[in-house]
């Protein structure tokens, strides 16, 4: 137990110091590996999900030092939805019956999806504001709710999947930025970038996925 401890205190160690605030060794190993998941997931890669978990193991932690507790609490929810997000990818399937392929969501569930994050937003806040000492409720459940939103459509290989991380990953930067978690800004930065990137790729394998259903 004690050495167990030791190693995450050292995972909180500095590793360097960036625009006057120190980045630890924690935070540069879970932005390694949430690069490797992002880009397993522009290749609709399974691996992407395992990278997902660690990432998000390391994250809790991180985000819990530094009270953004909703981050924090969403990290461990995102393990257990990647559990099933990686099950998905190898054995779901389609409203057809077949494997799982990428897809949009119809105009009414686009809808749904959005009134049910919207209304949890407020939920949230008012949980946190309640029950923790975060000192900014308001913005840390914005991207929580909307991240499990997110992660739903993406274990469903939804492409709606990837403008809902655009969203998140922008308003992300400024709260980050607000922490001083500076490496952590640049990567949601380049999640931004690679949201706009999965976007356009995911429509095009759904527009072959279509094409190939067709000739079936």
């Amino acid at each position: 137990m004690n050495e167990a401890l030791a190693f995450a205190a050292s995972l909180l160690a500095p590793a360097f110091t960036l625009w006057g605030s120190p980045a630890t060794w924690l935070e540069l190993l879970a932005v390694v590996l949430s690069l490797a998941m992002v880009w397993c997931n522009l290749r609709v890669d399974p691996r992407a999900w395992p990278l997902a978990i660690a990432a998000s193991a390391l994250y809790a932690l991180l985000f819990a030092s530094h009270r953004l507790y909703g981050e924090a609490s969403l990290q461990l929810l995102f393990i257990v939805v990647s559990c099933w997000g990686w099950w998905q990818w190898l054995r779901g399937r389609g409203d057809d019956g077949r494997a799982l392929r990428v897809h949009t969501l119809d105009a009414r569930s686009r809808g749904i999806a959005a009134l049910l994050t919207l209304a949890a937003w407020p939920l949230l806040a008012l949980l946190l504001h309640r029950y923790t000492d975060s000192d900014v409720p308001w913005l840390d459940a914005l991207p929580t709710v909307g991240s499990v939103t997110g992660q739903l459509l993406l274990g469903r290989k939804l492409i709606e999947n990837w403008p809902v991380w655009l969203a998140v990953n922008l308003f992300s930067v400024g709260l980050f930025a607000f922490k001083g978690l500076w490496l952590t800004v640049l990567l949601y930065a380049v999640f931004a970038l690679l949201s706009v990137v999965g976007w356009r790729a995911w429509h095009t394998a759904a527009q072959r996925a279509r094409s190939g259903a067709a000739v079936d």
